[in-house]
């Protein structure tokens, strides 16, 4: 389902929020704080994950010289049970609150509903975004952290990092949201958790290639069409397939994907970066600094999600997957 944003809601201000291993990011210089505690001081990482949503929307709201008082809406979701520390960081900023799941196509599924408030005129002013701890996701979805469990070379390391957005009424000085699409739940049968890249790659094909004939576009249309977080293998797969549709080599060069890119060539985080903050934390401070600076005019971000839990994984069944596009452009 293709959306288009008749009023142009823009992204007033974002914020990226990550832990310390994040400052080995080629994206380091973008992130506005950088934790040097994984639990931000807390005493457990789930409280952790609550402490960074709350200082990226704390960014976020000092960016725009605003109140949560003049906030209608806070968007957000996480990997945890229940989203339960989006939960109480939506508590702390006492605004209405909408949690999301999309799994780490959060960051934009968050986007596109705040765009939709914003077109509507129910919103003034809303908060959308996303987040990921490191040791609570993997205690969750794979083995505790404290284990040492050895992990293949198609695995990817979850990212401690939330990045959220402001979206408000259409700003020409600001990037503004022009059109999304709604991804559909494919599922080619994955069953492995340390491949999620390959699981996800056929639902970010599926997406782009939607987006692209509802909206009579080329590839080419875009700077960049940016992934989130298919990783290094992912992203060969979403790129192979596009070849055997026939897309050119050069055209190939416009798709870049942030969890393959966030941690470099670094070989200790294996494919790549993953989890809900991965794309969030990118498109809310790199992607966003590269409008301002008049580098980008119009981009493509295409967040994927693996929709399993630990008892669908547990009940042997296989990885459904989705992804989220959001068209950002400014003059």
């Amino acid at each position: 389902m293709v959306i288009i944003f008749k009023t142009k809601p823009s992204l007033l201000a974002t914020s990226a929020v990550v832990g310390p291993l994040e400052k080995r990011s080629v994206f380091r210089s973008y992130f506005d704080t950088i934790f040097e505690d994984e639990r931000m001081q807390a005493n457990t990482n789930e409280k952790g994950n609550a402490a960074m949503i709350s200082e990226a929307c704390a960014v976020v709201m000092k960016k725009a010289n605003i109140k949560n008082l003049d906030i209608d809406y806070f968007l957000g979701g996480d990997l945890v049970n229940q989203m339960t520390p989006t939960t109480f960081a939506a508590r702390e900023l006492a605004v209405s609150f909408i949690g999301l799941f999309s799994a780490c196509a959060t960051s934009v599924s968050s986007l596109i509903i705040a765009s939709l408030l914003t077109e509507l005129g129910a919103s003034e002013l809303a908060i959308a975004g996303a987040s990921s701890q490191h040791n609570s996701v993997e205690r969750q979805f794979r083995y505790p952290v404290d284990y040492g469990a050895q992990k293949p070379a198609t695995a990817q390391w979850t990212v401690t990092a939330a990045g959220y957005g402001l979206v408000g009424k259409h700003h020409p000085d600001f990037p503004y949201i022009e059109a999304a699409t709604v991804g559909k739940v494919v599922d080619f049968g994955a069953t492995d958790p340390f491949h999620m890249g390959g699981a996800m790659a056929p639902a970010a094909y599926q997406t782009i290639q939607a987006h692209l004939q509802k909206r009579n576009q080329k590839i080419h249309d875009y700077d960049v069409i940016m992934t989130g977080d298919l990783g290094k293998i992912g992203l060969k797969i979403l790129k192979a397939m596009f070849a055997q549709s026939g897309t050119k080599k050069e055209e190939l060069q416009l798709f870049r994907d942030a969890g393959a890119e966030f941690y470099g060539e670094d070989q200790a985080f294996l494919a790549g970066a993953s989890g809900a903050g991965c794309s969030a934390a990118v498109y809310f401070s790199y992607i966003d600094a590269q409008f301002k600076s008049g580098r980008y005019k119009r981009v493509l971000l295409v967040a994927t999600g693996a929709l399993l839990s630990p008892l669908s994984y547990q009940q042997k069944e296989s990885i459904p997957c989705t992804a989220h596009a959001i068209e950002i452009a400014m003059k």
